[in-house]
């Protein structure tokens, strides 16, 4: 087994590159070509450049220096697994990344890009910041770190998986020619789809391409006759594709997808494409030969964001098993606790998944299950795979952020729990944040409302005490897709898509103190229309995660008699789903999490 090179000697590799190719800087994001949250591990360029394995983030290298930009979940966890010798840590929204490359390069000077792993927004953006400055962006014929990662995995390239209609709700055909009738309204030609989630909904297909993310990579153009071509190895659809999802989709290989590009510019069309979602090298190739280019949001993002009554259905049974499974686990941590439990987070993960594994159904985790003792809690998107997992048996709360797919959706799910001794301040410090979620699932609100007008909220119980936390209150979530799906969000600069009706979005405000502890309470909802009454139509939440959160932490005292009357309906509606479900200890702990308080 070879030795592989340092992150030294890693750098000095990319430099020696970046000489090579003339430029004096080299921007490496997190992104694949797809732009997805989610990358394979082919795609770890900034992992294996930094050691920096957080979800978000861009490395910029310089030849005497280099910095990394992280938001506000991963600075914590990026000072811990980035040497500081090689990396300055700086913030993503504090520290703009074209002001530092201004205030640290001269004029005239060239900046590296690897165009595939760039939106077109994100590029026209920077390309206008820098050339201010006169810097100017070059996209690079091959990615130096591509040049360098002799280790590099291989792609993996899964089977596509047939999605039932009686799972989606909507034929492929159907939903493309729904597509379709929004392409000729806008007088566009085709629609440029290069986000896998986008295109595994259109599609009604699944895979396992990446890990916690079901879908196959993919780009496709949709037309406005609701004619598709997909980008794909064909050997990876088996034959039953073309009688599911019709006889309309043409199915290419991947390498073909600059020739139709071209072809579309060529013909002079007019191809819808979102510029934040897209990536730049396919734009900038239908440009210079010649397309239209409309920018305007990828139509199925909405159209996948409100699920139809079958997904919704779908979601209910998944939170039903996924609930049992957590139950089971909480049931289980409880009675090993009082038996001097000899555990780890990496164990405690582990238990909670071997319980997930015997429901039905049972995919794969919709993300990697963030268990966290003590300090590490305070880290909100802690990842005990990146050192020692702490033992059990120290601290006084521990944090459980996880999910799954099932067949008939994706869960989410934050529990804080007691496993020892606590302060009244941590329960002061619980009882805010339980405020705070108790408030925003309470909410009803008028048609044309989006998160950002809801996230207050959540915050202003810690507010009013003198607390924050720095993450967004909500994001959505996809039916078997992507676990962080937008456009809807809760969060104080979040998305302005008002939220409808289908829309599935998390509620997790917390607390976090770096070196202490943290806490987070999370259910996911969906957008209902509320009972009518008054003057305005209302829509409301409803709950579709059913597990107790821990009274044992909450001062009940400080809760108001609305807030006392959520708690104790919410758990008995817990408690009517899955009485029937378990037996024994396990339902004598659901009774005493359970009663009302």
């Amino acid at each position: 087994m070879s030795i592989q090179p340092s992150v030294a000697e890693r750098l000095t590799l990319v430099r020696g590159s970046m000489q090579h190719a003339d430029i004096q800087a080299f921007i490496v994001p997190h992104e694949d070509e797809h732009l997805g949250e989610y990358t394979a591990p082919t795609d770890e360029r900034l992992a294996w450049l930094t050691g920096f394995t957080g979800s978000a983030g861009v490395a910029v290298i310089l030849a005497d220096k280099a910095a990394l930009f992280v938001d506000g979940r991963y600075t914590v966890q990026a000072r811990q697994q980035v040497s500081e010798e090689q990396f300055s840590v700086l913030h993503l929204l504090q520290d703009p990344l074209s002001d530092w490359l201004i205030q640290q390069l001269p004029a005239n000077s060239r900046v590296g890009i690897d165009a595939r792993l760039h939106s077109l927004d994100w590029y026209r953006k920077h390309e206008q910041n820098l050339s201010a400055a006169q810097i100017s962006l070059h996209p690079l014929a091959q990615n130096p770190i591509d040049q360098h990662w002799s280790d590099r995995p291989e792609p993996v390239e899964s089977p596509a998986r047939l999605f039932a209609d009686e799972i989606a709700g909507e034929s492929s055909a159907a939903k493309r020619q729904r597509l379709a009738a929004q392409l000729r309204a806008q007088s566009a030609d085709a629609l440029l789809l290069s986000q896998n989630e986008s295109i595994n909904w259109l599609l009604n297909i699944r895979g396992t391409d990446i890990p916690a993310l079901p879908v196959v990579n993919a780009f496709a153009v949709l037309y406005s006759n609701a004619t598709l071509d997909l980008f794909i190895k064909p050997s990876r659809l088996d034959s039953q594709f073309s009688s599911h999802v019709g006889n309309d989709v043409s199915v290419y290989p991947a390498g073909k997808l600059n020739d139709v590009l071209q072809r579309l510019g060529e013909d002079a069309l007019t191809v819808w494409l979102d510029s934040a979602n897209t990536n730049a090298a396919c734009a900038l190739q239908l440009q210079q030969y010649g397309a239209r280019l409309l920018d305007q949001v990828d139509p199925c993002l909405l159209a996948k964001a409100c699920k139809n009554t079958t997904e919704i259905a779908g979601m209910t049974e998944a939170h039903r098993k996924d609930a049992i499974a957590m139950c089971q686990f909480l049931a289980w941590l409880d009675h090993a606790r009082a038996e001097g439990l000899q555990s780890d987070e990496a164990q405690l993960a582990e238990k909670l998944e071997s319980y997930r594994l015997q429901q039905p159904g049972y995919l794969e985790p919709s993300f990697a299950t963030i268990s966290a003792l003590g300090p590490n809690a305070a880290l909100p998107h802690y990842n005990f795979r990146n050192a020692p997992p702490r033992a059990f048996g120290q601290d006084g709360i521990y944090l459980v952020d996880s999910g799954g797919h099932y067949a008939e959706g994706t869960t989410d799910i934050t529990r804080t729990v007691q496993v020892g001794e606590v302060s009244d301040e941590v329960r002061q410090l619980f009882t805010l944040v339980m405020k705070g979620h108790i408030a925003l699932s309470r909410a009803q609100f008028p048609k044309g409302t989006c998160g950002m007008q809801l996230d207050v909220l959540a915050r202003i119980a810690l507010w009013q005490h003198g607390f924050n936390y720095d993450h967004g209150t909500g994001h959505g979530v996809g039916h078997v897709l992507s676990v962080h799906e937008g456009p809807q969000r809760i969060s104080p600069k979040g998305s302005t898509t008002p939220l409808e009706p289908g829309m599935v979005i998390s509620n997790e405000p917390g607390y976090y103190r770096e070196g202490a502890f943290g806490m987070r309470c999370e259910n996911l909802v969906v957008v209902e229309t509320a009972t009518h009454s008054g003057e305005i139509d209302r829509y409301a939440f409803r709950n579709l995660t059913m597990v107790p959160f821990d009274k044992r932490l909450l001062l009940v005292e400080q809760l108001s008699e609305e807030e006392k009357q959520w708690w104790n309906d919410y758990h008995r509606e817990v408690f009517l789903m899955l009485a029937t479900s378990l037996q024994g200890n396990e339902l004598l702990w659901l009774e005493q999490a359970t009663a009302a308080i």
